[in-house]
């Protein structure tokens, strides 16, 4: 067979594999268009769905909810970012599916097997996270943000008397903090999903996470002075929300480290690791001598 001849047999599979994961795009493309103009369609009820932290925490303080428009196009990029983000999660689910359809057929059964659950988990923990940032998170961070409120807006003061104090929100800037706040919390609440993973594929042990301990304190404190506005309340939250599920993630590496020593006992492929450094002293001594 010429030089010629193994190239374009090479060359084929690469191709036939281009070709797949185009078309695999192209339906995650369209899924993520199609969603995105049903939510920029519903918009307004989706914005104000976004809003009721901010407007419980107003009404329990006897005010009325208001967000402005600072700027003429405030309204448009406020839709668009709603759509957009909406949309995404809309079409997650596709779009996963499709990321599926493009690696399963280069997995064995038991990689399939392996690597579903993960996938499957990634969206639920996603979801959580975030609902955790909606129904807990951001009623505390905006009641702590309102108690530096004061006074009454277009009350009649005296020359001695404090300045009056109050909000009046811009409609970007909610938006942005409150995706600020729930994203960040969908994406910290992947950490067991990832590490399991990492375990799972050999990467990682528990032994190695909880040695890590004192870097992964540093490294989630800041992450949530980084993800959180300067609220110390999120912060600690966010932080010991994330450490737990560092402690539940080297849990369930462990679990998984038990299922493998079993599965190898039984088929007689284990290896006790003190035979091994037993083993290799004995084949140093035996280099030495």
């Amino acid at each position: 067979m010429s030089d010629h001849e193994e190239i374009d047999d090479s060359a084929a599979p690469l191709i036939e594999h281009l070709a797949e994961l185009r078309t695999r795009i192209l339906y995650s493309l369209g899924a993520f268009v199609a969603a995105m103009v049903v939510c920029y369609t519903v918009w307004n009820p989706i914005f104000n769905f976004l809003t009721r932290p901010v407007c419980h925490a107003l009404a329990s303080r006897g005010e009325q909810c208001g967000l402005y428009l600072i700027k003429l196009q405030e309204g448009f990029f406020v839709a668009v970012n709603i759509s957009f983000l909406g949309g995404f999660a809309l079409a997650f689910p596709i779009i996963a599916y499709q990321m599926w359809r493009f690696v399963a057929p280069g997995l064995y059964r038991n990689e399939k097997n392996a690597f579903l659950p993960f996938l499957i988990a990634s969206p639920i923990m996603f979801f959580l996270g975030a609902a955790f940032a909606y129904y807990v998170i951001l009623p505390l961070a905006f009641n702590f943000f309102l108690g530096f409120q004061q006074g009454e807006i277009g009350a009649t003061t005296g020359a001695n008397e404090m300045a009056a104090i109050g909000f009046q929100g811009s409609v970007q800037e909610y938006l942005n903090l409150t995706i600020k706040f729930v994203m960040a919390f969908g994406i910290c609440f992947q950490l067991p999903v990832l590490l399991s993973l990492m375990g799972k594929a050999g990467l990682v042990s528990s032994g190695g996470l909880a040695g890590m301990r004192k870097y992964a304190v540093v490294a989630i404190l800041i992450v949530a002075a980084i993800a959180t506005p300067p609220d110390v309340i999120s912060q600690v939250i966010l932080f010991t929300v994330v450490y737990g599920l560092y402690e539940v993630s080297i849990q369930l590496v462990k679990r998984i480290e038990k299922t493998r020593e079993a599965r190898m006992r039984a088929e007689g492929t284990w290896i006790d690791p003190d035979e091994w450094d037993e083993d290799e002293e004995e084949d140093e001594k035996g280099d030495k001598a």
